[in-house]
């Protein structure tokens, strides 16, 4: 089978991270008889300095002819005076707009040769951690109307309709049945208005799923909770401020944020698929960024965007052994540990992609 992904390195470490998750999928190609056909197109800073605006038409225009999207990572301190409408988020926030994606999946599990490299102790992680954050991306104050008073009075618009809400909330369940079972809903009920909708709706939907268990916790309880038992959670339901905090919490106890992936999905198979870090602006360059997080993000890809569950399955397997062999990047390597470069990271994972596709328990007939 033939795929077209639209390539978005963007700025900082994003190029050298999207190089090694492109040589892992060149790797799984190869190996699986797929070819991947990559566009690039600029997003970011990087289309500020060539373009003028973070946001170019012809990285929209792009995307949509293509069948799934990798994005690196957006941002840096060149940027950081710029106007609101014209920094590198802008980029970021505005592509998922014109995708139409609405959810962002963020799994965050801690890898069994990683336990030294979570900050927890080790009772708290006695049930393990596997969960996914389902993280509303459309909503919130990301979106909502922004202003300030003359006095200097910043204001932000936090808003979800019902439909918003509706929508998310049946993914997540749908999610939760193919996992644990189990989906906890986070807001801030008792003291939002904006909460006490998305909470009124999330337990309408609920009905609809009487074989999923569902619980309800405020965001400051939810973000306690992460770090005393982090194992009592499955699927994470919430909103795009709440998300976005609670899954970089989730990352750290991971051992790095360079481990967890991501994937943004609308009503199609298109989707983008990028790590949850930034752009690491102090270490680009340096080969020295833990790519681990978009290989993972295109493991992601290949199972959501193509239904290519072995080839996904085979990537994130071979994240498994290049760990249990300790490969380590500087971020997850411990004092007396040998620390791999970027690309040498990725080398060592495509090796194993060649390694697992030989086992008698993968076969080279995907189910696309």
């Amino acid at each position: 089978m033939k795929y077209a992904i639209a390539v978005l390195k963007g700025d900082g470490i994003g190029p050298e991270i999207v190089a090694e998750a492109q040589k892992c999928l060149d790797e799984v190609a190869k190996r699986f008889g797929h070819e991947f056909a990559y566009r690039e197109a600029l997003v970011g800073g990087a289309a500020i300095d060539a373009c003028g605006t973070p946001l170019p038409q012809e990285t929209i225009d792009t995307c949509l002819a293509c069948d799934s999207v990798i994005l690196g990572a957006v941002g840096g301190p060149k940027w950081d005076g710029l106007p609101a409408e014209m920094r590198p988020e802008k980029g970021l926030l505005g592509i998922r707009k014109e995708l139409g994606l609405f959810v962002n999946l963020r799994p965050a599990k801690l890898h069994a040769p990683l336990a030294d490299a979570c900050p927890l102790k080790p009772e708290r992680i006695a049930d393990g951690l596997d969960l996914v954050v389902c993280r509303e991306l459309t909503g919130d104050v990301y979106f909502g109307a922004k202003h300030r008073d003359e006095d200097g009075t910043g204001h932000d618009d936090m808003n979800y309709s019902i439909a918003e809400v509706e929508r998310i909330a049946h993914r997540a369940f749908r999610m939760a049945r193919q996992r644990q079972g189990h989906v906890t809903s986070v807001d801030k009920a008792n003291v939002l208005e904006t909460s006490r909708v998305w909470r009124e709706t999330v337990q309408r939907v609920a009905l609809e799923y009487p074989d999923v268990a569902v619980d309800y916790l405020y965001v400051d309880n939810a973000a306690m909770q992460l770090v005393l038992n982090p194992g009592q959670f499955d699927v994470i339901l919430t909103g795009n401020l709440f998300g976005d905090i609670l899954s970089d919490e989730a990352s750290c106890i991971t051992g790095s944020i360079g481990m967890l992936p991501s994937a943004s999905l609308g009503e199609t198979n298109l989707g983008m698929y990028e790590p949850i870090h930034g752009s690491a602006p102090d270490i680009a360059g340096k080969n020295k960024a833990n790519p681990i997080a978009t290989v993972l993000s295109t493991a992601m890809m290949l199972r959501y965007s193509f239904g290519l569950a072995a080839e996904a399955d085979a990537l994130e397997r071979a994240v498994e052994r290049v760990l249990e062999k300790g490969c380590r990047t500087g971020d997850i390597a411990k004092a007396d540990e040998r620390v791999l470069g970027c690309s040498d990271m990725g080398d060592a994972i495509a090796a194993e992609i060649q390694d697992l596709s030989a086992m008698p328990s993968f076969s080279t007939n995907s189910n696309a």
